[in-house]
């Protein structure tokens, strides 16, 4: 194996942290007042990464949901240590760090910048959880200070930073693993193989389904407060009014870093950020990329989609949603496959049984996946054939089943270990990929009509307006640059 495909994880470290001459240098990280230099040169090929009984040090940037749960799970694999945590919520942070002492028995730095997390020299990889505004510039940020990445999906906010992410890997010789969990799961695996060697005959369609009933969000105004004026709900329960002494405690221009800058909302803050536009994607962004992920997988798509619809609306209360609780997407390849996705966030029946989870269609028969479960039927009568229940450690030729043994957070660790990102069994080119589908979708529905895309270019064609809700703009100093 040449060294551009082996990458090392302790040979940066013992060289002082310094790259080829005139490259970036870890310690000049973005400031406040500036922004990522696009002129950077990319830190040459590292030797083979040290052996397998080395520790790994892991900083976790984003810590009060997700994160926590992250932390948790890599925290338990062998070899691991979980050395900083960040977040811009000081508050989160000190509880997060005491549960990381009680839990691990060694007490986590703590940051509440990000960049300099990054200045730290015995980081070997971060593990992004942030809103989803955030994932693309603390993933290119990492990279450019020679850290490897672990991010949420979805990946990026838009196909703009998507794109950037997957050059700054690229370009810093950087392991970047996305969060789509089921690429580490044998039984998914085992699907989908069995969907690829024609299990079902040659797969046409495949759809996704989200359906999860959420209350209402509430309407409150701005700035803090506590009474009915100010009462709003987070997964169907009540929120926190957090006060003024709490606040104190939130870098609140970082935890908005490159959306604009606008008053503080109880809305618009912790989890519910999930259904505005300006940092979260709604349920076809949040659940969905799990399901929009294993749709294209199974239909065997590298690329982009060609023809992209979507339409729904948000239907009930009034709230402060942006996003819909109720969504229908209809892709279309070049090849003519399907794709479909549904969003529904009030009561509603499952389909087959399934409220997350897909479906596939092909010419000999049908496939259901509900979580691990899976089965398929064939004929007129629906008689059932291959399933989870009956395969056994069956394969079906899937040359990645070893390199997921484990799950997900093992695949990454693993990688990191043997210098390796073709172990990923997810890796940033293909988590891109999947991310932008909810991203498309979400584009058609704003737009309010149905778009022809070229995958080529990652332009919508003969619709500048639609073009506009490929990127944002972006706020100083929180810029993602058009060369990484």
């Amino acid at each position: 194996m040449s060294n551009e495909e082996r990458i090392s994880r302790r040979g940066f470290l013992r060289s002082g942290g310094t790259l080829a001459a005139g490259a970036f240098v870890v310690g000049a990280l973005p400031s406040r007042r500036t922004i990522p230099v696009s002129s950077r040169r990319a830190p040459a090929p590292a030797a083979q990464a040290g052996g397998a009984n080395d520790r790994i040090n892991l900083g976790f940037i984003g810590v009060r949901g997700r994160g926590r749960d992250l932390y948790g799970y890599f925290g338990a694999l062998p070899g691991v240590r979980i050395a900083a945590l960040c977040d811009v919520d000081g508050n989160v942070l000190a509880e997060r760090a005491a549960a990381v002492e009680k839990k691990f028995g060694a007490k986590p730095a703590v940051y509440k910048d990000q960049r300099v997390l990054l200045e730290n020299k015995d980081i070997d990889a971060v593990v992004v959880a942030t809103p989803n505004h955030w994932h693309a510039l603390s993933t290119i940020w990492a990279c450019q200070a020679a850290k490897h990445v672990y991010v949420e999906k979805p990946c990026c906010h838009n196909l703009f930073e998507g794109r950037r992410m997957v050059d700054a890997a690229r370009r810093y010789g950087r392991i970047v693993s996305v969060g789509c969990q089921n690429r580490s799961s044998r039984s998914v695996r085992q699907a989908m193989a069995f969907l690829k060697s024609g299990g079902i005959g040659e797969v046409y369609a495949a759809r996704g389904l989200c359906f999860k009933a959420r209350d209402p969000i509430g309407l409150v105004p701005d700035g803090l407060g506590t009474g009915d004026r100010f009462k709003y709900f987070v997964w169907n329960s009540p929120g926190a009014n957090y006060d003024q002494a709490y606040m104190a405690n939130v870098d609140y221009d970082a935890w908005l870093g490159p959306a604009p800058r606008r008053p503080f909302n109880y809305n618009r803050f912790h989890y519910n950020w999930h259904w505005n536009w300006d940092y979260g994607d709604g349920d076809c962004g949040n659940q969905g990329p799990h399901q929009w992920d294993i749709a294209r997988w199974g239909l065997g798509q590298d690329g982009h989609p060609r023809k992209i619809s979507s339409k729904g609306g948000y239907y009930g209360e009034k709230s402060a949603q942006e996003t819909p609780n109720t969504q229908a997407a209809e892709m279309v390849y070049a090849d003519g496959r399907i794709v479909e996705f549904e969003v529904r966030g009030f009561y509603t029946n499952a389909e087959d049984g399934i409220a997350i989870g897909n479906l596939f269609y092909g010419t000999k028969g049908w496939l259901r996946l509900d979580g691990d479960d899976w089965q398929s039927y064939f004929g007129r009568k629906n008689e059932p054939g291959p399933g989870s229940k009956t395969v056994g450690e069956e394969d079906f030729g899937d040359p990645m089943m070893a390199a997921a043994e484990g799950g997900h957070f093992a695949n990454f660790v693993r990688a990191l270990r043997a210098g390796d990102p073709k172990l990923l069994t997810c890796p940033i080119e293909v988590g891109y990929m999947s991310s932008a589908l909810p991203l498309l979708a979400n584009i058609s529905y704003r737009a309010d009509r149905s778009l022809v895309f070229d995958p080529a270019k990652e332009k919508f064609v003969g619709d500048k307006a639609a073009d506009r809700l490929l990127t944002r703009d972006y706020r100083k100093p929180y810029l993602v640059p058009k060369t990484v």
